[in-house]
């Protein structure tokens, strides 16, 4: 088995796949990539077992065969080369040659046969939509989910499909965030749980891509399909809690200001805030938006008064400062509304601007009770 590939190239694909192998593995060959070489295709797959990553290259050679090299090892070579070929030769002696324009380095490899086979999906549905769009809806939602082992179905963004939209949401209890798109449509309804960690590498590269990415679906695992690559992974088992019904539908009391400066007293008042709670008080009155914060034990405190457009009673409502930093941080928008009813019912917080046609987000935080 013979083939030879552009440095660059092989170090730019290894490093995408690279994110799915583990720091430590409970099977040693995870550790490695599967080099699986038919002609002039090499496939290159990394896998956790929950997740299997692949890629296409095109190399040159007229060679079959299965192989599993060290991942780290072969990483941190590459990284070292300017562009150019690289030529790699299977040995007799179990080791791999890899000749470069300087010189030669051996690595053992592992028999490509122990390798974790991918999952082939029985029967799946299937939608397919432009990969920005895909990777906007994680990086939306994906902030919100939570870390808790305990409610593993919450722990993911939640993918809901219907002739009409698609809609991805993710929450921890705390906050929650609704991101919808009517302008793409599946063509059955489907409803399935996403873990993080396949969401995350492919948030990293799908972003500004206008390709199309396919995904199909089954009751127990998902496949994205992308240029020359494909990611499987297993869904996350379990019923989404019914998120509608805690957003709350009456909100006369509604709140508009400039998003960043809102952003930045937020951040610079919650500086002084007791550092368990995170704790912000929200006071509005009129056309002032009065935001304070105090931490009792260390006699810090802070108050900034900001100008805003605002429709409803006076309020006081308190708020988790990191909360609502994440996800004013997360809008785009010029300014952003904030809707509420009471100071124990959550608040909304939604874009007024910055978005595309179709394209729709809600952010739902829970509030905090406040100590008079």
């Amino acid at each position: 088995m013979k083939f030879i590939v552009s440095s660059t190239y092989l170090l730019k694909q290894l490093q995408v796949l690279g994110g799915v192998i583990n720091n430590s593995n409970t099977l040693p060959i995870l550790d490695n990539f599967l080099f699986d070489l038919k002609q002039s295709s090499l496939t290159v797959s990394a896998s956790d077992l929950e997740t299997t990553m692949s890629s296409t290259i095109n190399v040159e050679s007229d060679s079959e065969g299965s192989i599993a090299l060290p991942a780290r090892l072969l990483l941190d070579t590459l990284k070292t080369f300017p562009e150019q070929p690289l030529t790699f030769v299977v040995e007799e002696n179990n080791t791999v040659e890899i000749s470069s324009n300087h010189g030669k380095y051996a690595l053992a490899y592992a028999d490509g046969a122990e390798f974790p086979k991918a999952v082939a999906l029985d029967n799946p549905s299937s939608t397919t939509i432009e990969s920005d769009i895909l990777a906007t809806a994680i990086s939306k939602t994906i902030f919100a989910a939570g870390n808790d082992d305990l409610r593993p179905v919450m722990s993911g963004v939640f993918f809901q499909f219907s002739q009409e939209n698609l809609t991805f949401v993710a929450t921890d209890a705390h906050k929650l965030v609704k991101y919808t798109r009517e302008d793409v449509s599946a063509d059955a309804v489907a409803e399935f749980i996403m873990p993080k960690k396949p969401l995350n590498l492919l948030k990293g590269i799908l972003a500004g891509s206008e390709e199309p990415v396919t995904i199909e679906y089954n009751e127990s695992n998902a496949k994205f399909t992308f240029n020359d690559s494909e990611l499987v992974c297993r869904l996350i088992d379990g019923k989404y809690p019914n998120y509608e019904a805690v957003i709350p539908k009456e909100n006369p009391n509604k709140l508009v200001i400039d998003r960043t400066q809102f952003l930045n007293s937020v951040r610079r008042v919650s500086i002084f805030s007791n550092k368990t709670t995170h704790q912000i008080r929200l006071k509005i009155a009129g056309a002032e938006l009065n935001i304070s914060a105090e931490d009792i034990d260390y006699s810090n405190k802070a108050e900034e008064r900001l100008s805003c457009d605002y429709q409803g009673d006076d309020m006081q409502i308190g708020f988790n400062s990191r909360f609502l930093t994440e996800m004013i941080n997360n809008l785009n928008s010029d300014n952003v509304q904030l809707e509420m009813s009471l100071p124990n019912r959550a608040g909304i917080l939604t874009p007024t601007d910055g978005l595309d046609e179709g394209e729709h987000i809600t952010m739902l935080v829970m509030p905090v009770m406040l100590n008079n």
